[in-house]
């Protein structure tokens, strides 16, 4: 269940169309749970764009109200980017260089080479220190950052900030890497982090080599001070922060044929079964904490207890930890697992995005497919609604599936990457077709008038006027001090508008404080008696 701010900052009563989000087959208890892809829709393709895949009618399954377009055609598409000024950078690792893609109005966009004579490049991250705003971009050796201004269409003005990094040039690997491109972030504190993925399915050299493999590092922004900042990440693709938290969460792709690890008398123990390595290990959405250590190559999450996907227990691999003499009961557990083998790449937090509203609080992962599983898995954009309580991603939905057909396992499509544009629509990269699909929202009439009559809102002015906040009915706590209360501004509120089956508790401060609770109904001058001091709203 979501826990969000439905619309940030409304200045009328009825919400912007824009950001509502399909209510119609939904019930006021259900609200604010968003409905999974559950349509199957035409992909739309411009002509100039429509040969192989898209030479025949292609359909991919989306929620209700969205639809899917071809926006542009990248061979090899990987990793994106939205510039400040709406841009759009995209990795071409194959080609060595980063293209830059620019909206021309209703006709195809503009691609053209952003920068070039680079080592596979790969991530792709904007970040403003003081007044000067950087692009970094990741090789496979090493980090560079270029000083961007806005509506810049080459890199200038490169540093780089890292170097020495691992790939298959490094002479003790002697040409092999399999994992050797780069993922990276950075957090609020300008601090630069560096996903130094393993050389192997598993092994044990790459948890003693220098730079430990299978790891994450932590540099200065400059590339100063580097120090290992957490181990035993098989291969972590997406590197993203929790938006308002210095919280780094990642997603992996997880070992390959594990060998059974259970002595429990069914002659499986130590050997290679197809029907158990399709489930084994479950590929990890996790919280990266400084200092942590995830287990690989030691050490498997277990799916199969009763906390299911979520903060699995570890298994001991049996081809290098089978004697136990690595401790997996002090492995750092992993907070959400993935179906195995669905590859998950792309990680990208939609709060404080535009992205429609029931949606803004959750997180996309983008699961490239399956390689080596008896039945194909992945092939499409999972949704993790977040629970700002636990501060954990929720139940695993579908956003878009399709690229893998069931009925003929045939696959004509490998989501990588996503980005929301400036207009709230999802970018979606695929390697495999060469494309930039556009997910776009239009609500209808219905769900625009579900959706007003269903939401709690305060308004800034007496009498229901002027600016107005509204908030999902599900139960949520929001902060002034979190960034939550965008609406009510200076912690000062005059009105709630409370719907039928809700009740709302109003607190002078984050930690409590002096509080009302209101039932359903309209609601004058709610912060009198608080002194207008607002800072605290929960929906019970």
């Amino acid at each position: 269940m979501l826990r969000h701010i439905l619309s940030a900052s409304l200045v009328s009563l009825i919400p912007s169309v824009a950001s509502l989000m399909s209510l119609e087959v939904f019930s006021t208890a259900a609200f604010g749970q968003p409905p999974a892809a559950s349509v199957e829709t035409k992909l739309k393709v411009p002509s100039s764009m429509n040969y192989a895949p898209f030479n025949i009618n292609r359909y991919l399954k989306v929620p209700p109200n969205f639809s899917i377009a071809v926006y542009a055609r990248i061979n090899k598409a990987r990793f994106m980017a939205v510039a400040p000024n709406g841009d759009l950078l995209v990795s071409q690792p194959s080609a060595n260089k980063v293209l830059i893609v620019r909206s021309n109005g209703g006709k195809d966009p503009i691609i053209s080479d952003f920068v070039t004579g680079l080592r596979k490049p790969h991530d792709i991250v904007f970040h403003k220190i003081n007044n000067t705003t950087y692009v970094y971009i990741s090789e496979t050796h090493q980090i560079n950052r270029f000083i961007y201004n806005s509506g810049d269409l080459i890199a200038k003005n490169r540093q780089i900030v890292v170097t020495g990094l691992p790939d298959s040039s490094t002479g003790e690997l002697k040409g092999a890497y399999g994992h050797e491109l780069k993922n990276i972030a950075l957090d609020a504190n300008h601090k630069l982090y560096v996903s130094i993925a393993s050389t192997c399915n598993a092994c044990k050299q790459d948890t003693i080599s220098n730079p430990v493999r299978g790891a994450v590092y932590q540099y200065n922004a400059d590339g100063g001070n580097r120090r290992l900042f957490a181990q035993g990440l098989r291969n972590a693709e997406g590197l993203g922060f929790l938006p308002n938290t210095n919280d780094l969460w990642v997603v992996v792709n997880n070992r390959d044929n594990i060998a059974y690890p259970f002595n429990d008398g069914s002659g499986n123990y130590g050997k290679i079964i197809p029907s158990y390595v399709d489930n084994h290990p479950p590929e990890e959405f996790t919280r990266v904490r400084d200092g942590g250590n995830y287990g690989w190559p030691f050490c498997n999450p277990n799916p199969d207890t009763s906390n299911g996907v979520n903060n699995m227990p570890f298994d001991r691999d049996y081809q290098f930890n089978g004697n136990g003499n690595v401790n997996c009961n002090a492995m750092d557990r992993i907070s959400k697992g993935i179906q195995a083998h669905s590859a998950p790449l792309g990680l990208t937090f939609l709060q404080n995005t535009n992205f429609p509203s029931l949606y803004s609080n959750g997180a996309v992962a983008g699961l490239h497919g399956s390689w080596n599983r008896q039945k194909k898995t992945g092939y499409k954009i999972a949704y993790f609604p977040w629970n700002n309580t636990t501060k954990t991603p929720g139940e695993e939905m579908d956003l878009v599936n399709g690229w893998l057909v069931p009925a003929t396992q045939e696959v004509w499509g490998r989501p990588v990457d996503m980005v929301v544009d400036q207009q709230g629509n999802l970018l979606i990269s695929d390697d495999y077709s060469g494309t930039i699909y556009k997910l776009s929202y239009t609500p209808s009439e219905k769900a625009v008038n579900a959706y007003s009559a269903k939401v709690v809102k305060a308004y800034r002015d007496a009498n229901f006027a002027g600016a107005s906040q509204s908030f999902a009915t599900t139960p949520g706590v929001y902060k002034a001090n979190q960034g939550d209360l965008k609406v009510v501004g200076n912690d000062a509120i005059s009105s709630l508008s409370v719907p039928p089956d809700t009740v709302v508790r109003v607190c002078q401060h984050e930690t409590g404080g002096r509080c009302r609770e209101f039932s359903a109904g309209d609601y004058k001058s709610v912060g009198a008696d608080l002194d207008n001091m607002i800072s605290l709203i929960e929906v019970k």
